[in-house]
């Protein structure tokens, strides 16, 4: 029970810091008492600092709360089919360090050094006081990652590893620390539970465009990942492309699909791996997989919002902020062209996590999983 109330405390500091004492017990239902017992502990442990005390007030002053960003470390691996990325990230979730390999498909050995060498040096490279504070790893990845190797352009018995052998555990003995997995469309969802910068509606959906297309869904303001840890995927899902043709959305809202588009026209696609941000590519290619995107994700919301009842959809990916705000207004706009008769129009929004979103959220799987509650 006390580390339950524990984690109640600090997941309200996380949403509301500067909170008093008195401001705590009122919104947690705990006694004065309980919460003054939890803050002494929590504060012992380095969790939590003290502000200024605020005075002019009749009585005690005032004395705000708040998290200690240098209370725990925590690590987060990104395994993409381009690219694979370890972040350390401080209590607010803040990213520290990182490191970062990109290659043309993911090897399981090469990933699995690729975690031993990187945690190591992020680990060296900490301040001496943040070196124990470490509190483990999360990692964040397509699941079914060997199907479909034709799409990254790989021989299947080169992808055979990743459906035979165990990645997460296969880590944790190497570094001998607590390994967390989750799908990494969920926990770019979890990125926006945890690290989002406004608190998320009880039933969101949350679409996430990289090599593939994947999505994390959130119900009664629980993630729900499904039974096997892969719901909301949304990359097999057929849909109609703008001819009406039925056809998977990993061929119409997925940047390999872009990368497939500049590739033909003899432009140099790889630096979309490198920088997320700084794209120079031709604004007509860019402008038509955009526009054929919006139109995938719009359908692929009317009929979820059939079965699910969503109040807000957010959209995000690797990508420029400014290309993800353009993709977000399309496919507002072509919603808002589509049949809903018998259900809401759920609002659509820009995610607030960009392209780091996947690997923040394999970071939030060790401190959820300590510190926080649902």
């Amino acid at each position: 029970m006390r580390e339950r109330n524990e984690r109640v405390v600090l997941s309200l500091l996380r949403r509301n810091s500067d909170m008093a004492k008195a401001d705590i017990a009122r919104r947690t239902g705990l006694s004065a008492q309980t919460v003054a017992r939890l803050i002494g502990s929590l504060e012992a442990d380095g969790l939590i600092l003290r502000g200024t005390p605020s005075r002019g007030r009749i009585g005690q002053p005032s004395v705000p709360l708040s998290l200690n960003p240098s209370g725990v470390v925590f690590l987060g691996m990104k395994v993409g089919r381009r690219s694979v990325e370890m972040v350390a990230i401080d209590f607010l979730g803040q990213i520290i360090d990182r490191e970062k390999q990109i290659y043309d498909y993911p090897d399981f050995d090469k990933v699995l050094q690729f975690a031993k060498t990187s945690s190591k040096s992020l680990r060296a490279r900490l301040p001496a006081n943040l070196k124990p504070r470490i509190a483990g790893l999360g990692i964040a990845m397509p699941f079914y990652l060997w199907s479909w190797p034709e799409h990254i352009g790989v021989d299947a018995e080169r992808m055979a590893n990743w459906e035979y052998r165990d990645l997460q555990a296969e880590i944790a003995e190497a570094l001998g620390m607590p390994v967390f997995l989750q799908n990494d469309g969920t926990a770019a969802c979890s990125a926006e539970m945890v690290f989002g910068e406004n608190p998320l509606p009880a039933n969101t959906l949350c679409f996430f465009i990289a090599f593939f297309i994947g999505g994390g869904l959130v119900l009664r303001n629980t993630l729900y990942t499904g039974s096997t840890g892969n719901a909301a995927s949304f990359g097999p899902l057929n849909i109609p492309d703008r001819n009406g043709v039925s056809r998977p959305m990993i061929e119409l809202a997925s940047l390999a699909t872009l990368e497939e588009a500049l590739v033909k026209n003899g432009v140099d696609a790889q630096k979309m791996w490198v920088d997320p941000e700084n794209w120079d590519f031709p604004e007509n290619i860019v402008a038509e997989w955009t526009a054929q995107c919006a139109h995938a994700i719009a359908q692929a919301i009317q009929s979820t919002q059939a079965i699910v009842d969503l109040e807000l959809v957010l959209i995000d990916g690797w990508m420029p902020r400014a290309l993800c705000a353009e993709l977000t207004a399309q496919t507002k706009a072509h919603l808002a062209t589509l049949d809903m008769t018998g259900m809401d129009r759920p609002d659509i929004a820009t995610g607030t996590r960009g392209p780091d979103a996947r690997v923040l959220g394999a970071a939030s799987l060790p401190l959820s999983h300590r510190f926080l509650v649902q």
